[in-house]
């Protein structure tokens, strides 16, 4: 497997990995004063002739470069699940997606193309989490929740049964989500409410 990106968020898919016992061959990073991650070796921009038969993970944290990213790469994407979490053999996971410690996705979900859900997070079942959802350690995500793309869910938030999420929405940390959220809506508190509106041209 190949990362691209040498984040902090790539150290904690390089311990994902390692849990598996899945060799780590690169690092592709755009800042050309990397040259290391935890002792891997960090080989600069992007190149599609490096390690062409290799899988490759975007280990980046925010959902729109990732989008990006995803865009202009070539390689064939990987997926990593930790040892440590629980992921029901009925869960569909889509490429480049990353199931970090002690994350719980249950029954009967969906999950999209370069979806992160991060320490100890939880999907409950029947859930659909489209493309490029970041979902924050220890956020809960109760039954039947359906989040749209690019979405970013926040540390410790928690979405009650049967809520839908709109597109490249933005939930603060510790908010409770008790209804329905829009579109490239940001919200924040207990109960959640809406305090401003993320801007179109960012995604």
């Amino acid at each position: 497997m190949i990362l691209y990106g040498a984040s902090g968020h790539a150290k904690v898919i390089c311990s994902c990995l390692e849990s598996e016992k899945v060799e780590i061959e690169g690092v592709f990073d755009d800042n050309p004063l990397i040259k290391d991650l935890d002792g891997y070796e960090v080989f600069g921009q992007y190149s599609a002739e490096k390690f062409i038969n290799s899988k490759l993970i975007i280990s980046i944290g925010y959902n729109d470069i990732r989008k990006k990213i995803s865009k202009q790469v070539k390689h064939a994407f990987g997926i990593s699940i930790h040892t440590s979490s629980i992921c029901d053999k009925t869960v569909s996971i889509g490429e480049g997606s990353v199931l970090l410690h002690r994350s719980v996705v249950q029954r009967g979900t969906q999950l999209g193309r370069h979806v992160i859900l991060n320490t100890n997070s939880s999907v409950d079942h029947d859930c659909k989490i489209e493309d490029f959802v970041h979902i924050s350690p220890n956020a809960c995500i109760c039954g039947g929740v359906s989040i749209g793309e690019g979405t970013h869910i926040g540390a410790g938030a928690i979405v009650i049964q049967g809520i839908s999420i709109g597109r490249w929405a933005t939930i603060g940390a510790g908010a409770v989500i008790v209804k329905n959220v829009p579109d490239y809506a940001v919200v924040v508190g207990n109960p959640g409410k809406i305090i401003k509106y993320n801007k179109l041209s960012e995604h």
